[in-house]
């Protein structure tokens, strides 16, 4: 056995002791120019993840036009799903994204709602309703819709009287449609002679899809030529998800000390998903 005992060890601390100078100068106050600093800093941060969620995941829009009535109503905000079909240039910021058509690509359904931009003017964004899918026959005739020379059933709800933002009291007819898959949700219609409600046959083409309002005597949709027309699938930004405010057009969204009053709680985080049969 040997006879070499051990010696013992010295202690050493595992984190040597901070100089008091260095310690008062982490503890001093920042001064105004590094105060500005880590501002700027904070807020290029902050504005990056924001363009990034915005861009990526989900971006809110409100609905200032009665044309989607009775699913979305004026004063209504929604968040619309960016990956929902994939990505364009127009799903970023002023179309800026250098990508040609689509990446990641996912077809639209029938019956989905959608933003999209304008094909006649992509700076301004537009709401409609998935009707035709390319290759399909479109038409309107006495205020009913046809795809592919075949109606498509309404059932009728009954009268429908409310005050519209911007003429007073009206009266509309309410109907469900259910389209050839399955899918039902609510129109209007005033009546069924309507400027709109007897329209020339559309073929849609490839890569294009037919458009309408659900409020269908008062939408400008791809019935419109000159104004909608056909939408490019590049043009679209994203698919409507769910409200997650909404006003009755007496109170904007920062005007906090009025919501109380002009909330439509009823509407607040309302799915806007179609129903779908099969679903």
């Amino acid at each position: 056995m040997s006879d070499n005992k051990l010696k013992p060890e010295k202690n050493h601390p595992e984190v040597s002791e901070i100089p008091a100078e260095q310690k008062n100068k982490d503890d001093a106050p920042l001064n105004a120019k590094e105060e500005a600093a880590e501002f700027f800093k904070t807020a290029v941060i902050a504005v990056a993840l924001a363009i990034i969620i915005r861009s990526l995941l989900f971006e809110p829009f409100n609905i200032p036009s009665g044309s989607m009535k009775p699913t979305l109503q004026v004063g209504d905000y929604l968040f619309v799903q960016k990956p929902a079909y994939g990505y364009s240039r127009y799903s970023f910021p002023f179309g800026l994204a250098p990508i040609e058509g689509r990446i990641f690509e996912k077809e639209p359904r029938r019956g989905d709602v959608v933003v999209f931009k304008l094909p006649t003017n992509p700076h301004i964004d537009y709401i409609k309703r998935v009707i035709g899918m390319p290759g399909d026959t479109v038409q309107v005739k006495k205020g009913r819709l046809y795809l592919n020379d075949k109606e498509v059933p309404r059932e009728s709800v009954g009268l429908k009287k409310f005050d519209d933002e911007y003429l007073g009291e009206v009266t509309m007819n309410e109907y469900i449609q259910t389209l050839p898959d399955g899918t039902m949700f609510s129109i209007y219609e005033e009546s069924d002679n309507e400027p709109l409600d007897n329209t020339q046959i559309y073929t849609v083409p490839e890569g294009h899809y037919f458009m309408m309002g659900d409020n269908r005597d008062n939408s400008q949709d791809s019935r419109v030529s000159n104004a909608v027309g056909y939408v490019p699938f590049e043009n679209f930004v994203g698919r409507a998800d769910f409200i997650f405010f909404s006003t009755n057009s007496h109170a904007r969204i920062f005007e906090v000390w009025k919501w109380p009053w002009t909330i439509r709680y009823d509407r607040v985080f309302r799915d806007i998903d179609p129903t779908r049969a099969k679903e």
